[in-house]
Parts: C-alpha cells; sequence; structure tokens
C-alpha cells in the first residue's frame, strides 16, 4: 500500500509578518496511522524539501502522543525534510493521498495547478482522496470530468468560520474554508469547535480541525 502526503510550501501568515506552514499534529497523526498500517508513505510539496511547520503547532500545550512520537523518530524527520516537488509526482503507483492542514494551503496548494491535477486523476480514478483542517482548501479549483466542482454535492467539512474567527484571522486569511466549500456546493457539515470531526462522501475523506486529524486518516485507510 503507497500513500502520498502532500504538504504546503508557504510560510508567511499573509501579511502580519508572522510565520505559518504545516500544522504538526495534522502531519504526524495520520502518518503513523499510514506506518503502523504497513503503508509506504511517500510526501511532496511545492517547493520539495523541508516544508514550514507552523510554529503554533510546536507549543508544548500543542503537543500531542503523534507529535512526541514524530520528535523521538529519527527516520521521520529526514523523509519530511525531503520531501519530493510536487511537479516531478505522478499518481502512478499510490493508492491514495492525504493532505494535512495548517494556514499555508490557503495560499499555495488551493491555486497549485500540480495539485489541482494529482487531485482530478485520483478521483478520476476512484482512488481516495483526504484533506483535513485547511486543507480542504485544495478543492477550491479541483473539478470532476464535468467541469464542475469537486465537491458539488459531497458531504465536507473543514475549519469552521467560528474556528478562523477564535483563531484571530478571519481578516488575515485569503478566503474561509467553510465558506468556499459552501460556494462550490459542497454539503459543509461541522461538529463542535475544536473536537473530532470527521465525514466520507464515497472517496472522499475530510476532517474539521487538528483534532479531526487521526479519524480522518483512519476513514482514508477504510477506502484503501
Amino acid at each position: 500500500m503507497k500513500i502520498l502526503m502532500v504538504l504546503t510550501s508557504h510560510d508567511q501568515l499573509g501579511d502580519t509578518g508572522n510565520k505559518t506552514g504545516f500544522w504538526l499534529e495534522e502531519f504526524a497523526a495520520p502518518y503513523y496511522v499510514f506506518k503502523d498500517a504497513g503503508a509506504e508513505v511517500t510526501m511532496a510539496s511545492p517547493k520539495g524539501g523541508q516544508p514550514p511547520l507552523d510554529p503554533g503547532s510546536d507549543t508544548d500545550d500543542a503537543q500531542t502522543a503523534a507529535t512526541k512520537r514524530f520528535k523521538s523518530d529519527d527516520a521521520a524527520q529526514q523523509a519530511l525534510a525531503k520531501t519530493e516537488v510536487l511537479s516531478d509526482v505522478s499518481a502512478d503507483g499510490f493508492d491514495a493521498v492525504f493532505y494535512p492542514g495548517g494556514h499555508g494551503p490557503l495560499w499555495d496548494l488551493s491555486e497549485d495547478s500540480d495539485s489541482r491535477a494529482l487531485i482530478e486523476t485520483f478521483a478520476a480514478s476512484g482512488r481516495p482522496v483526504a484533506a483535513v483542517c485547511h486543507a480542504p482548501a485544495v478543492f477550491k479549483n479541483v473539478q470532476r470530468a464535468d467541469g464542475k466542482p469537486l465537491v458539488l454535492g459531497k458531504t465536507v467539512t473543514g475549519f469552521t468560520n467560528t474556528e478562523e474567527e477564535a483563531a484571530g484571522l478571519t481578516k488575515v486569511v485569503p478566503f474561509l474554508v467553510e465558506d468556499m466549500l459552501v460556494s462550490n456546493g459542497g454539503n459543509y457539515r461541522k461538529g463542535e469547535d475544536w473536537a473530532s470531526f470527521a465525514v466520507t462522501d464515497g472517496k472522499l475523506v475530510t476532517g474539521q480541525n487538528p483534532a479531526s486529524s487521526e479519524a480522518a486518516a483512519h476513514r482514508l485507510m477504510d477506502l484503501v
């Protein structure tokens, strides 16, 4: 079993002067779900190499069992530091693709033509696609074979407007994940803010927030 994980390369949080990137728990929790199931995991990002880590996800109060495991896992750290360049990656040979969130994908992966083509290839071939928290932003421009949005009529979730408001970034982000999914015709659903909530519709899996990362990964594995 081979799973592709696609991470952001974007590290600027709008014009705030602060850093962003990928959210550690949203990478680490799914990574170990996949590895513990015996999957071979390949990582890619638009620029390749070490993807930027959102410093907010590396504070003491943001640590989880998975992030602590990652911090003591030299092999995983070395693999993450050497992500492949996304434009060099083909969907061939992979059984599923997973997108961890963090605010970074709102800026780069949401508009990345290579990411869009990759997701469209996975979807067209009936292979599972998953994204958690802010990562459903990657579906912004993704289309089905008929030219309509991938999420049209699909039950989906993602970071809620109220969670973004609580983070104080509603005016900073280029768009709100919840609003985008709704405007693209998604059947948007959500659980309580900050609680685990993930949904599956066909071969599409989405998770609401960092706490949903492990649940989304398990849902993806159920489809492989």
